[in-house]
């Protein structure tokens, strides 16, 4: 008999997943996504987030099903995202995750939303080499990280975010460039038509692993300032900076893994998705003789699919499924891929 369907919820921020994973391979995925409600705010409202999940779980989980072709007896593990994340976000994945688990009488597994985007690739490229270096780039995190085995072994950082991530540093950017929230995908498109050489923006911390974007940020809304009362060359600063942030991010990757004599690169996280990231990457790969290895765009962004693989790992690993009490760490740090924090209980004073 084979290894249990798992199932795998991600309610971490804006989006709302379900995946189902078994030995590896992904056997349908569903996202719905509360996007378009934020757009107006120009970022995520947490409440906003909260209220999107709960009306979307159920028929995600549907969705996934319907797609894998199975029904909700037959999964025989859950995977949910713990942490970290928005606070009533997480509690909403949280709650409908133990409901299913012990409605069904399976273990359930916490999972380190980040663990879930190195996992993703798993889903496209086959089991992760041992050790690989992995770049997390996502709208709140940029971490160059040391990987072995992801579901035994601790995670050793390389290197991680000092102040604004690569995707809150495109975000920000294109709202001060008049493009619209996500600014991700807005930066990418308008950059098409844009000279990278135009504006030359600062690349942060050269000689460090650490990512700093705040400074790129502010260079690039100065830059925007310095056009007052003409018209603002919105794809040329587009194209520039994100030139910056692919030259920072594949520079220091392609770096780190000839530092630690690493042959595979494995990119991941919602900037993975960007065009230039990728191409700039992929170039100074083949020039170092390293493998590079970048989930599709559809598992770059959150899903439930990445979570889903984090715990069909740590049940093959034979890992302890998560306490009855478990609960969530909104900023819990990446040590290990699973994650089963515990309140404490309340002391009488």
């Amino acid at each position: 008999m084979g290894s249990p369907i798992v199932l795998g919820i991600e309610s971490s921020c804006d989006e709302t997943g379900a995946g189902l994973v078994r030995d590896g391979r992904l056997l349908g995925h569903a996202v719905a996504s509360s996007m378009a409600e934020h757009a107006r705010f120009g970022g995520v409202v947490p409440e906003i987030a909260s209220r999107a999940h709960l009306h979307a779980l159920r028929p995600v989980l549907g969705q996934a099903l319907a797609g894998a072709g199975l029904r909700l007896s037959d999964i025989g593990a859950v995977a949910v995202t713990t942490g970290p994340g928005l606070s009533g976000a997480l509690q909403v994945g949280l709650a409908g995750a133990k409901g299913i688990a012990y409605a069904l009488g399976v273990p359930l597994y916490g999972v380190h939303h980040l663990a879930g985007h190195v996992a993703a690739d798993t889903l496209a490229h086959g089991p992760l080499p041992d050790p690989c270096v992995v770049l997390i780039v996502s709208g709140g995190h940029t971490s160059l990280l040391l990987v072995r085995d992801l579901a035994r072994d601790p995670i050793r950082h390389l290197g991680d975010t000092l102040d604004d991530a690569a995707g809150e540093c495109f975000d920000k950017v294109a709202r001060v460039f008049g493009l619209p929230y996500p600014g991700g995908p807005a930066i990418d498109r308008t950059a098409r038509t844009g000279d990278p050489r135009a504006v030359p923006f600062p690349r942060p911390l050269p000689g460090s692993y650490d990512f700093s974007f705040s400074g790129l940020k502010t260079a690039a809304a100065r830059w925007a300032e310095g056009h007052a009362g003409r018209e603002l060359p919105v794809a040329d600063g587009a194209a520039a900076l994100q030139e910056a942030v692919a030259d920072v991010l594949s520079r220091k990757a392609v770096a780190a893994c000839a530092e630690h004599g690493v042959g595979t690169l494995v990119v991941v996280g919602g900037v993975a998705a960007n065009s230039r990231v990728r191409a700039l990457t992929e170039e100074r790969c083949r020039a170092a003789g390293i493998e590079l290895r970048v989930p599709p765009p559809e598992l770059c962004t959150d899903n439930g699919a990445m979570i889903a693989a984090v715990g069909d790992l740590l049940v093959r690993a034979g890992a302890e499924p998560a306490p009855l009490d478990v609960s969530i760490d909104p900023s819990a740090p990446l040590e290990y891929a699973a994650l089963h924090p515990v309140t404490a209980p309340a002391v009488a004073v």
